[in-house]
């Protein structure tokens, strides 16, 4: 019976999580779903200058909020420096690597002569076969592995083919600095051999390392796992996606009012495809994720693809599913908004007409503001617009048609209408100050369904500080 498969995800805590590699991270778990297997989660922190509990803790808050459940505990790889040094030793002992004496002073003068003489800037063996002599006792020294000189490695990738590397052009790699501390190299490499690791699915600016760990791999009599390459992803002008695109780190999209499942879906796109479908469900992605579909050439970020796609996901989730949403974003913001009960009841009463109009929360949240507390509205600038003179005399005209009327939607609409074909003008140059005064703002969900909602009392009150 094969081995059911095994993935992981594996940030470097130096900073937020980023979209390239929630991207990543969602690939290996779509796969561990699609096909049984294991999605492991490992923090690489053995960077210990740039690494913070910050960025940890910013890591497993973007991949929970993306919904990206690993499976056991979450693994540290500074944690198991010991039985990486394990790993170095032995291959020490088996003529595998070797200890390198040479200074930092003797590396810069190497690598200054071969920049000079044109040649490619890598360390050339001076230890590889030199034993130490009593002028070595007590000084320090690096482990590097006894890398293949001659001949190729090729990494056969399951996103872009087998990928050619000539042995020469690698060097001796570092295993153990001189301190005794494992590089990222050597770390990597253990971990996924003891973790039982048989996908690497990662970004495409790892694919030298993997010839790198190819060699190490061989040297340790390691399983080979299954590579994948992913492309990068650029911004929206084709460069390499930065800074100055915008937001990056998942927490940020959160931030801006974007679902989870808008992300799933649209970082699954971004990259691979099935077919021509552009919105594709997490049950659906799971089943169909396979590796063949996964494009060979860099993404580009569409932010209006981004938008109109989680218009499409608001719409579709359930009315007290969003409002809960929408109640949790609040209660994130500094300081926290915590709506009563009477405005978390309008809210999802609102929901299905406020829901039409959004493409994110906050676009929501700005719908829905006027529903949120009780009193006079204050108005913004296109409801001052409105509530002229002009518009405050209609406002004040109206108002005993409306207060005589049945407090419901389409009672109030006739009353409105009524009394706009009884003074000549179009219901919506009624309609408009009165929708100014209700809700503060030019635009609004269907007005008169809105009037309903608040109820005549708050309704009147609302609309008694605009009329003259």
């Amino acid at each position: 019976m094969s081995q059911k498969p095994v993935l992981r995800f594996a940030p470097s805590p130096t900073g937020m999580l980023h979209i390239g590699g929630a991207r990543t991270a969602l690939f290996n778990w779509l796969y561990a779903r699609h096909s049984g297997g294991t999605f492991l989660l490992r923090i690489e922190d053995t960077d210990r200058e740039r690494s913070t509990p910050e960025a940890v803790q910013a890591i497993l808050n973007g991949m929970t909020w993306m919904g990206l459940n690993w499976d056991g505990e979450v693994t540290y790889q500074f944690a198991r420096a010991t039985r990486h040094r394990e790993v170095a030793e032995k291959l020490l002992a088996e003529g595998k690597a070797y200890r390198c004496y040479a200074t930092a002073e003797e590396l810069t003068q190497m690598r200054e002569e071969q920049k000079a003489a044109g040649k490619p800037m890598r360390y050339d063996g001076r230890w590889r076969d030199r034993l130490a002599g009593p002028a070595e006792a007590g000084k320090p020294s690096v482990v590097r592995l006894k890398a293949r000189q001659t001949g190729e490695t090729i990494v056969h990738d399951v996103v872009l083919g087998d990928v050619r590397f000539e042995n020469a052009q690698l060097d001796d790699m570092v295993l153990l600095r001189s301190d005794g501390t494992p590089t990222y190299m050597l770390a990597v490499v253990v971990d996924d051999a003891d973790m039982g690791v048989t996908h690497v699915i990662r970004g495409a600016d790892h694919l030298n390392n993997a010839a790198r760990q190819l060699q190490l791999i061989e040297a340790m009599g390691a399983a080979v796992p299954v590579y994948g390459h992913l492309p990068l992803i650029n911004g929206p002008d084709g460069a390499k996606l930065s800074k100055r695109h915008g937001a990056l780190a998942v927490e940020a999209y959160q931030g801006m009012g974007y679902l989870p499942e808008t992300m799933r879906n649209y970082l699954l796109r971004l990259g691979w495809s099935h077919g021509d479908d552009e919105i594709i469900s997490t049950a659906q992605a799971i089943e169909w994720f396979n590796f063949e579909s996964i494009g060979k050439s860099a993404a580009r970020m569409d932010y209006k693809k981004l938008d109109n796609l989680n218009g499409h996901y608001i719409r579709e989730t359930a009315d007290a599913t969003l409002a809960a949403e929408v109640i949790a974003f609040l209660a994130r913001e500094t300081p926290p908004r915590i709506l009563s009960m009477t405005a978390r009841e309008r809210l999802q009463s609102a929901m299905p007409s406020l829901k039409e109009r959004a493409k994110t929360l906050i676009e929501l949240i700005q719908g829905a503001e006027f529903l949120f507390t009780d009193g006079p509205r204050t108005l913004d600038a296109a409801a001052e617009k409105l509530l002229t003179l002009e518009g405050r005399a209609s406002l004040a005209a109206v108002m005993p048609a409306l207060e005589a009327t049945d407090w419901t939607g389409p009672a109030l609409e006739a009353a409105a209408r009524a009394f706009a074909e009884g003074t000549g003008v179009k219901l919506g140059q009624v309609a408009q100050p009165l929708r100014a005064a209700l809700t503060g703002k030019a635009s609004s969900p269907p007005l008169f369904e809105m009037l309903a909602l608040l109820g005549r009392e708050e309704s009147l009150i609302r609309l008694r500080a605009y009329a003259s």
